[in-house]
């Protein structure tokens, strides 16, 4: 008994059969696809740039509650330029976890400025968190 493969298709007589994709259409097709992966391309640059250097930066250094209605905390803020006028907020948060006091300033003109701040609280405070800072142009605080 033997067995024979069955004889496979040709390039022709598939085309003759589905039709030959014209080379013409393909063309087109591969420059809109390389022309959209350059601008996808530029684009995710252009974000991960923007979004590494923000306008202004902020960290809680550290905090210390003063007594029963005063918490003082120490931001650090880094500004990009000194023309920029940022809001920097910070919380005080109470034994169980409510919030009990909240201040937003604006921070002094400078490179990495210490500022001490002095949040008015409701009731004892057991923990200060540094929200952070936004600018013009930079709406996400940080």
């Amino acid at each position: 008994m033997s067995t024979t493969r069955p004889e496979r298709p040709t390039d022709d007589r598939l085309s003759q059969r589905y039709g030959a994709s014209a080379a013409r259409r393909r063309r087109p097709l591969l420059i809109a696809g390389v022309v959209l992966a350059v601008v996808f391309g530029g684009w995710l640059a252009w974000t991960i740039w923007f979004h590494a250097n923000p306008v202004v930066t902020s960290e809680l250094e550290t905090f210390e509650v003063v007594d029963t209605h005063t918490a003082n905390a120490v931001v650090v803020t880094t500004l990009a330029d000194d023309a920029v006028r940022p809001e920097c907020t910070v919380r005080a948060f109470a034994e169980d976890h409510t919030t009990v006091g909240q201040k937003s300033f604006t921070p002094e003109p400078g490179r990495g400025r210490r500022q001490t701040v002095e949040i008015r609280t409701e009731r004892r405070a057991t923990s200060v968190e540094s929200i952070g800072c936004t600018a013009q142009g930079q709406d996400r605080p940080r």
